[in-house]
């Protein structure tokens, strides 16, 4: 009898102490403040099957750290919501050849929907200069490009040109898709010139940021460039390099065809049509830092035969 209150009182004990320590255990694991959070991604399926499969909200799967995030939002880009800022950006940097390419993009830009509105600029000095605003007049911007000037210029670096041209972007709320036609060679960094292999220039970091800042995707093309870096095997390597890290941290695919150039642009440009015509909007609650700044998230589905392609981070305002 003497034993069994003991152990009536110990399980009063253990209990009055679990019901003292299970609202603070809760307490600890209740969510942080999140931040609204809004990013394009593409839909790609793995394989030869071209057949892209429907994906719904329930079916992504958004974390953080480890932790997974509330989506609330899932949009197909079509529709009212279709709406594009497409750029065909391209580098006067490039050899003259890429001449022999100008009417695959110009087959690319007329064959867009009238959604999309499209601008033209070529790369140069570290700027951009436009040759055609974003309009969706197709074929008025399809008249605006040129062959490149095939030089290197003063400040030669695709990726200053590129944040350039982010800063200039007019805010509409739409997608934002860059098509980026480089050798990726950074000539404005001194430390570039006999750098050796696997050399990656500091202002790609800066323009994925500027890109991710502003969910903008760039898909980038390699082409040959002009001057004695683009015959250096190395250099071409490092460019490639470049523009493959950009594309990847931004969301977008970079294309080329080992060191040479490429034979036709038509395969590529259909790549990256395939891409925007299976886009979504992507809303959710991510956990924001101590300041403003990108958050690395993590996407997936359990979707067979689907990825989820997005940049690796997205921009949430500080807590």
């Amino acid at each position: 009898m003497l034993k069994h209150k003991f152990i009536s009182k110990l399980s009063m004990l253990f209990a009055a102490t679990f019901t003292v320590l299970l609202p603070m255990h809760a307490q600890e694991r209740e969510p942080a403040t999140t931040g609204y959070a809004r990013m394009t991604v593409t839909l790609r399926v793995q394989g030869d099957n071209k057949r892209v499969p429907t994906v719904t909200r329930n079916d992504v799967v958004v974390t953080q750290s480890k932790k997974s995030l509330q989506v609330i939002g899932w949009t197909p880009a079509s529709g009212s919501r279709a709406g594009l800022d497409l750029f065909v950006l391209l580098d006067d940097a490039s050899d003259s050849s890429l001449g022999s390419h100008l009417d695959d993009l110009r087959s690319f830009i007329t064959a867009q929907p009238q959604s999309t509105a499209v601008g033209v600029g070529y790369m140069r000095n570290g700027t951009v200069q436009i040759a055609q605003n974003f309009t969706t007049d197709h074929i008025l911007a399809a008249k605006a490009l040129r062959l490149p000037l095939a030089s290197t210029g003063a400040y030669a670096s695709p990726y200053l040109s590129l944040i350039d041209l982010i800063k200039r972007w007019p805010e509409n709320g739409n997608r934002r898709e860059v098509v980026m036609i480089t050798d990726g060679i950074d000539r404005f960094r001194s430390e570039n010139r006999f750098s050796g292999p696997r050399f990656i220039s500091s202002d790609v970091d800066s323009a994925s940021r500027a890109a991710q800042r502003t969910g903008t995707i760039v898909d980038s093309i390699y082409v040959r460039g002009v001057g004695r870096q683009a015959r250096n095997y190395w250099e071409v390597t490092n460019g490639q390099n470049g523009i493959a890290k950009l594309s990847d941290a931004t969301g977008g695919e970079s294309y080329f065809l080992g060191t040479q150039g490429p034979v036709s642009l038509a395969p590529y440009l259909e790549d990256v049509q395939r891409s925007l015509d299976n886009q979504y909007l992507l809303e959710f609650h991510a956990l924001p830092g101590k300041n403003a700044g990108p958050q690395y998230i993590n996407l997936n589905t359990p979707v067979a035969g689907v990825e989820l392609d997005s940049a690796d981070s997205v921009w949430v305002d500080a807590k």
